[in-house]
Formats: C-alpha cells, structure tokens, sequence
C-alpha cells in the first residue's frame, strides 16, 4: 500500500492540497455540512466507490473493501469534517468564504487526507484487509456525530479504528505517538440562576444574584480541589457570564457557563454528583434559585497499546526514523472516544507546523497548516494500513 500511496502522491499531491483548499474555503457547522458530504459522495463514487450518507443527513461512510467469511474483521478509518463557528482571520488566498466560520481545527485537513487515501486505494485490486471510512459530522458539538455514526452502524464488523489529528506544535512531516490516554474526558457546565431582582440601594430585600454569581465563579473551582484528587488533574474553567443591564438594578436572572476537564476516567462517571452538591451549598445562603444544565461530555481517547505499536513501525517504515515523537496526553475533548468505547483503536497527531515556525493553537481565527503534512498524512495511514495487514497475515487477532 505504501508503493501505491507514493505512485499516487507523485501525480496528484497538487490534488490533494486543492481538496483541502476547497473544503476551508467552505467551512459548514455540526450537523449541516451538507456541501462538503456531497463533494465526499462524488469524489468517493468517482474512485468506484459506493458510498452511503449518514442518517442524521451529513456525513459519510465508504466500504473500500468488504470482510470476507472467515477473513479479518473491518479496520476502520475516521475524520471528522465539520469546522468552528469563528471568523476566518488569515490573509491567504483560501480564506473561508462563510462568514463567522473556518475550518480552526484542522479537519479539512483531515478530509483531505483520508479523501487521499481512498484515492490510493481505489488502484488497488487484492487489499489484503477490510477497509472502510468514516467521515464523520459535528466532531465540535456535544452529543456529537461519532455516536451518530456509531448508531448508524459505522462500527458494525469493525474490529480497530484509526484517526489522525493535526497537532500545530509539532513540525510537519513528524507525527506525535502515546499509548493510553492520549486526550482528556471532557464535560459541560451551565447554570441558570434566578431571584426576586431589585434595586442595588436595597440588596437585604432581595436575593443578589450577581453576588451570587461571583461566588459560584470562585468559589466553586476552589472547593472541587478540596474534593477530588488532585492527581485527577481535574479543571474547572468558566467560559461565559451574563446577567443584568442596569447599573442600578440587581437582576432577575443570570447564567454562567464553563468546562471541567480531568485525566481520570473514573471521576468523569462520577463528578456530576460532587458538582450538584457543591453548587447547592454555595448558592443555600444566598436565596437564589438554580437549574443545572450537566452535559456528561465525552471520555478520554485512550490509545491501545498494541496499535500504537502498529502506528509507530508505520511512521519509521512511511517516514523514517526520527520522525515520529512521543506526545503528551492534551487536555482537550476528542469524540473519537465514543468509538473506543466498543472497539479499540489509536490516535495519532500529525504534525502540520512550519519547520521553525512558532506555531499556534487549535481554535484560533488564524490557524493554517504547512500543507506539506497532507502527503506525510496519507503515507503514513496507507503504512498503518500496511503494518494491520501483515499482523493479520500472521493470524493474529490485533
């Protein structure tokens, strides 16, 4: 597979940096990426492909090849193609041409490459493994599309599954390697408060609800570390305030959002409980009302040891010796969790910084990769791909 990525890449490297230039320049939301599904319905039926739209109605998945009776399961391949509600800030000629929408996150780079891949693949007659593709919608929204996919059957005969993220603190042509836990389990916070409201010249008379709210802001936080084990690496951090207009006037009704984040599995099943309490005795002295919004969020994406393994002959056989890194578990949310809940697999990170470039974050209204990264992105897949052939030539069940 890896001659055929690199015969492919050799005529069409060009291609694959226009396919990425077309899908940042029309970046859509979760759940409406409607152009870039059908621009992955087309491409893909152009290769010889049959592929199918995702019920939720974006989306989608493409058996390149099918499991055979009594041959090796599915190996599955996933990106996510959905990009951020943020304004487009970079000078480049393939700027988003959607206003308060770009792809800050990478994953039309994601599209692109696994968009490559198919592409090497459709010239291949005798695939030694079962392959399919998930390109999946509204990886930035919670509940996201990779339950979506999985409930419409994504996973069905899948027996391990890979993902690439783009990782702008590394340089490109590197990719970032971790067995275990390799992103952090994530949840979501809003809390409505409301009061009697009042004038500030008599706040005894009322329930101040903005005193309220400050209290919840710090305190809060402060009493979740005197609760939970710090080695749970547990953070708590607000996103949005709102309450009032007037100066003078103590409102009625406010609210307060943010995020808890943590390295430990076990706290995720279990915070939501330790939060209502806590929030309950902050607010007791106070007379204001609340309405707890919990959203559980997702798990952690935790890497199987024997498929990093896997990824890792991959980048040395694809990308030489040095090119691959170990990489630190990131405290950000990832719903490729959702796949490892009933299949295991591994994430890698794809370096896509400039070589000595600073480089940003993900996120950010100017993020852009070195585009050099989406040939390193399909030689490596196809070599993963490679690596999961031979193990299964061997007999081996992973």
């Amino acid at each position: 597979m890896l001659s055929l990525a690199e015969h492919w890449l050799d005529g069409n490297e060009q291609r694959l940096i226009g396919w990425r230039r077309d899908l940042h320049e029309h970046p859509e939301v979760a759940f409406n990426e409607h152009r870039t599904t059908e621009f992955l319905l087309d491409s893909l039926k152009d290769f010889g492909y049959k592929p199918r739209r995702l019920a939720v109605g974006t989306g989608v998945v493409c058996d390149v090849s099918s499991a055979v009776p009594g041959g090796p399961d599915i190996v599955a391949l996933r990106a996510d193609i959905d990009a951020l509600p943020l304004p487009d800030m970079k000078e480049v000629r393939y700027r988003s041409q959607i206003p308060g929408v770009c792809h800050a996150c990478g994953h039309d780079a994601h599209t692109a490459m696994l968009l490559g891949v198919a592409a090497t693949l459709a010239d291949r007659e005798d695939l030694p493994v079962a392959i399919r593709l998930i390109f999946q919608p509204a990886e930035e929204r919670m509940p996201g599309g990779a339950q979506a996919a999985v409930s419409d059957g994504a996973l069905e005969g899948v027996s391990r599954i890979f993902a690439l993220h783009c990782d702008p603190k590394l340089d490109a042509g590197m990719v970032g390697l971790r067995a275990g836990a390799i992103t952090a389990a994530f949840q979501q916070l809003g809390l409505t408060l409301s009061g009697p409201g009042g004038h500030t010249a008599r706040p005894h008379l009322t329930s101040d609800l903005v005193y309220a709210l400050g209290k919840l802001i710090t305190e809060l936080p402060g009493m979740l570390s005197r609760r939970v084990d710090p080695r749970s690496a547990l953070s708590l951090v607000w996103g949005a305030v709102n309450a009032g207009s007037a100066a003078n006037a103590i409102p009625m009704d406010g609210s307060l959002h943010g995020t808890l984040r943590m390295l430990d599995g076990t706290l995720w099943h279990d915070l939501e409980g330790i939060v209502r309490l806590l929030v309950a005795q902050i607010l007791a002295p106070t007379g204001v009302g609340v309405v707890i919004d919990y959203d559980r969020g997702l798990p952690a994406v935790v890497n199987d040891g024997a498929l990093v393994a896997l990824q890792t002959q991959a980048a040395v056989t694809a990308l030489g010796a040095d090119a691959f890194a170990s990489t630190a578990q990131s405290m950000g949310g990832e719903d490729f969790a959702w796949y490892l809940q009933s299949v295991p697999g591994a994430m890698a990170r794809l370096g896509v910084r400039v070589p000595g470039s600073v480089g940003g974050d993900l996120h950010q209204s100017r993020f852009d990769i070195d585009e050099s990264a989406l040939a390193v992105g399909v030689r490596f897949t196809a070599a993963v791909l490679d690596e999961v052939a031979k193990v299964a030539g061997s007999g081996s069940s992973r």
